[in-house]
């Protein structure tokens, strides 16, 4: 299992499954651990490398929790702003 961690590739692959399954499961949920996991196997050929997997995966929650918070950021209605529904869909 911690050659797994170790390995670069199998984080970029864990990034585009995420980035697959965010196409099906809307919301920006698995968006963020997408990027999280794609930033962690781009620094798996760096730096990142000698860290032990639990550095890794503490890393890449970090990570991804601040992708998440960007995504929200960037994605969300303006402040003050709310949608309003003048009818039913149902008359």
């Amino acid at each position: 299992m911690t050659e797994l961690v170790n390995t670069w590739w199998v984080w970029l692959a864990a990034s585009l499954v995420l980035g697959s399954l965010e196409v099906l499961v809307p919301g920006f949920v698995f968006l963020g651990f997408a990027i999280g996991a794609a930033l962690v196997g781009l620094a798996m050929l760096g730096p990142l490398a000698w860290l032990s997997p639990a550095m890794i995966l503490l890393v890449f929650a970090a990570l991804s929790l601040l992708a998440w918070l960007v995504l929200r950021r960037l994605f969300s209605l303006p402040k003050g702003q709310v949608k309003h529904f003048d009818r039913d869909i149902n008359d």
